[in-house]
């Protein structure tokens, strides 16, 4: 009797997008870094579009500071809002709120994405989910520019206890140095230390303040 072959198992990763913050280094003017347009698109509308491309299972935007803008900005594209009510307290209740979404939960691996990277692509990303699997879904995988350290990151659902615990204003560094689990570095060049933070930022990586 013949066995069909069968195919090598897909590990699926769910992308959660961070953009509750407030932006307070975009100084005075109520002007919103994410809702700045790049070729006329908003900033976040623009990540989550990049990440939808990646070939992720899914994607959860987490959003806090003027979230009914942020949210209009992201209609009529498949993803999953998440309105975190304690953005003010840092990016770990950022961290936790999206780790918490169902398709996250289920996923083998998540990758963390800030909003605020214009330079990133879904071909970066891809290259990030391709690692992931190729470690069999059990690596830290992340994203550098010269060796250097940068974003995103993909972690394994293992270290999803590690993240619920988080607190304060801290990202996944301190999970990722103190996990024991390998990492691997996947060089994508410029677009993984390239965010924009103040208005400078923004302008000189080809973006309009708009609202």
């Amino acid at each position: 009797m013949r066995v069909a072959p069968t195919s090598a198992k897909r590990f699926s990763v769910a992308v959660v997008l961070l953009a509750a913050g407030t932006a307070s280094r975009m100084g005075e003017g109520g002007k919103h870094k994410l809702l700045a347009e790049f070729d006329n698109v908003p900033l976040v509308r623009l990540s989550a579009i990049v990440a939808l491309g990646s070939g992720a299972s899914s994607v959860a935007v987490v959003v806090g500071h003027r979230h009914d803008e942020i949210s209009a900005a992201l209609s009529g594209i498949p993803v999953e809002t998440i309105y975190n009510p304690h953005y003010r307290n840092g990016m770990a209740t950022s961290l936790i709120a999206g780790f918490s979404a169902s398709k996250v939960m289920s996923a083998d691996g998540v990758l963390i994405m800030l909003a605020d990277m214009p330079g990133l692509t879904a071909d970066h990303l891809a290259m990030l989910i391709q690692a992931f699997e190729n470690s069999g879904g059990k690596a830290i995988v992340r994203a550098t520019f010269h060796g250097k350290r940068g974003n995103p990151t993909i972690l394994p659902q293992s270290l999803r206890v590690s993240v619920m615990e988080l607190k304060g204003d801290i990202g996944a560094r301190q999970i990722i140095q103190n996990s024991g689990v390998s990492i691997i570095e996947v060089e994508i060049g410029a677009a993984a230390s390239l965010d924009v933070d103040t208005v400078e930022d923004l302008i000189i990586a080809g973006g309009k303040l708009t609202r």
